[in-house]
């Protein structure tokens, strides 16, 4: 059900309103108040999904109720309501928050789907928090280690800032973590994160994956496509394995950080772009340009901030939370108790050689909790976990 609130102090126009948005739908239940200072009180108190609000009004104008609304409740998409001679300022409103306006009086058609338009929109930044809550929770930075600490200083200090950084560090030991949090803890966190893996695509195919295609450029490119760059304006795009880009591509990525541009396969039209570029590698690159397999200028570009990220075996006391929070996490997704694991278990489980890191464990503790007693013990590391 979607709660909408009428505020009008036209009572004929008010009265039209209520009776198009109750007939229109079932799922519809609306409000209505004669006057800017009512409808305030009505915000404050109740929870809306949709305004509806006049811009003249006695007492308090919608401007007024708008701005003050925002303040409170800034989820709340507006719609104003506009006469004739309230146009241009019914355009000012959006830049101060408003969805949309209509004019008066109003047109049936244009009404209702600026409504499903506005409902949709609250809908959607809805369900964009609750997956960036779920986001989070799977990006948790786990470890009381000095090296863990180091780096979430780092990134405390970075990511407030558009710097470009690179990750370095071992398979497995959480580089896409880091990322995650460097663009969870920005000023584009609002923005999106767009995630290419440069070793998994084809390196045919990479420059159409990173800069879109228009149609027509090869056998199959039946229509235009945007690329990656593309998708992540206004956000972060995280290169991971960049060391495993080609030398043609590394080019084009170079270009779009030196010019905040970039062109689409088959055409040379530029597309401005505003990205922050956050890269990881498990490579050496400085030994890949030495040995010509990386470009030196990119890496010049892209190695602003070096955050490196220590293997587990570097940081073996962090093993008992990471542990604790793999089972956590293991039993909530399988709807079950989390099983508790013996102290001789764990202190088996930190001598062993991680060479998978962090990945390699969370392997582990879900295979011990599914083969291993109702309550892990030694025994089930030696017998399910041998190295």
């Amino acid at each position: 059900m979607s709660k909408i609130l009428v505020i009008e102090d036209e009572a004929a126009i008010r009265r039209v309103l209520v009776k198009i948005l109750s007939e229109e739908s079932d799922s519809y239940e609306v409000s209505e108040a004669e006057d800017g200072l009512k409808g305030m009180d009505i915000i404050k108190k109740e929870d809306f999904d949709l305004v509806l609000c006049d811009i003249k009004m006695p007492k308090m104008d919608g401007v007024e109720v708008l701005e003050t609304a925002k303040k409170v409740k800034p989820e709340i998409p507006f719609i104003m309501i506009s006469g004739h001679g309230d146009l241009d300022t019914a355009v000012n409103t959006m830049r101060l928050g408003a969805f949309d306006y209509i004019s008066k009086p109003p047109d049936l058609n244009r009404l209702l789907t600026t409504v499903r338009n506005a409902l949709d929109k609250k809908e959607l930044v809805v369900e964009n928090k609750i997956l960036k809550k779920k986001v989070g929770k799977n990006y948790e930075m786990i470890g009381d280690s000095p090296q863990i600490g180091t780096i979430k200083e780092m990134i405390k200090k970075v990511a407030p800032k558009d710097a470009r950084v690179l990750i370095t560090g071992e398979n497995g030991t959480g580089k896409e973590l880091v990322a995650h949090w460097l663009h969870q803890k920005s000023a584009r966190s609002s923005g999106p994160f767009i995630e290419v893996n440069c070793a998994a695509i084809p390196s045919e195919l990479i420059e159409s994956e990173l800069f879109g295609h228009v149609k027509g450029a090869f056998t199959s490119a039946v229509k235009d496509r945007a690329g990656k760059f593309e998708a992540a304006n206004k956000g972060t795009i995280f290169l991971d394995e960049i060391g495993d880009m080609s030398l043609p591509a590394q080019a084009k990525v170079l270009r779009a950080l030196q010019e905040s541009k970039i062109q689409r396969v088959g055409t040379d039209k530029d597309i401005k772009v505003d990205v922050r570029v956050v890269a990881a590698t498990n490579k050496d690159l400085k030994a890949e340009i030495a040995e010509g397999n990386f470009r030196e200028d990119l890496y010049h570009r892209l190695a602003v901030i070096i955050i490196p990220v220590p293997a587990l075996n570097d940081r073996r006391d962090d093993i008992p939370l990471l542990i604790n929070h793999f089972t956590n996490k293991i039993a909530n997704e399988q709807g079950t108790a989390p099983k508790k694991f013996t102290a001789k278990a764990i202190n088996l489980l930190k001598s062993y050689d991680w060479t998978g890191n962090v990945r390699e464990l969370r392997n582990v503790v879900e295979r011990l909790i599914i083969l291993g007693g109702a309550e892990v013990n030694e025994e089930d590391v030696k017998l399910f976990a041998s190295k």
